[in-house]
């Protein structure tokens, strides 16, 4: 009798070998692989990458970026929102691009704040949210002022979120023209006395 298990192992070997291991994208120590102002809105604390302020207000909108572009993934970032003042804001930028000479990024954000948690925006481009999750679900779900986990999956033009293992968006792009592949980044929003953190940024991709 023949034996199948020669072609069996091939299979398993090649769908491992299509997957990219896990890899961190952020040290815990250094701003290594990532550019954004670091003279002043982002600083690194405790292992987190942290930004904005709760003694004064974010005057704009800022973001901390890879310098590597990624399309396809599974992407886990925790994150923790703090504020006391204004528009306590924030969000997991991915397949984007900087605006030049701007402080500005284009494209998906999961989004993050009262209002927004769980939700898939587009990013100084059409400018609103493409899905937004039932409040209930979400007010259930995020742990206010503590860590949560972001895990984002993009798959062509297919885009999942879930927070803390609990589905927010599903989401299929319908716009052909619009590119799916570009820089991660992390954003605190302006106008709010607010700190953004975010740690243990992970990313497997995907064929």
């Amino acid at each position: 009798m023949k034996s199948f298990l020669p072609a069996l192992f091939a299979t398993v070997t090649l769908s491992v070998l299509a997957h990219a291991a896990p890899v961190s994208l952020f040290d815990g120590k250094t701003f290594d692989g990532w550019e954004g102002d670091t003279a002043k809105t982002w600083k690194i604390v405790d292992g987190a990458f942290v930004g904005g302020s709760l003694q004064e207000k974010v005057p704009h909108n800022e973001f901390l970026s890879t310098k590597k572009t990624f399309k396809n993934f599974d992407l886990h970032v925790k994150f923790k929102l703090v504020g006391t003042e204004g528009f306590v804001n924030g969000g997991v930028q991915f397949r984007s691009v900087r605006i030049p000479n701007n402080f500005e990024m284009i494209g998906y954000q999961a989004d993050m704040g009262d209002g927004y948690y769980g939700s898939l925006y587009d990013e100084s481009r059409r400018r609103k949210a493409l899905v937004t999750p039932d409040k209930a679900l979400v007010d259930k779900t995020v742990k206010k002022d503590d860590w949560n986990d972001y895990h984002i999956r993009c798959e062509g033009r297919h885009i999942q979120l879930w927070i803390n293992d609990v589905k927010t968006c599903d989401y299929t792009e319908p716009d052909e023209s619009i590119e799916q592949s570009g820089l991660i980044g992390v954003q605190v929003h302006g106008n709010g006395k607010t700190e953004a953190w975010y740690k243990d940024i992970v990313i497997e991709e995907l064929p």
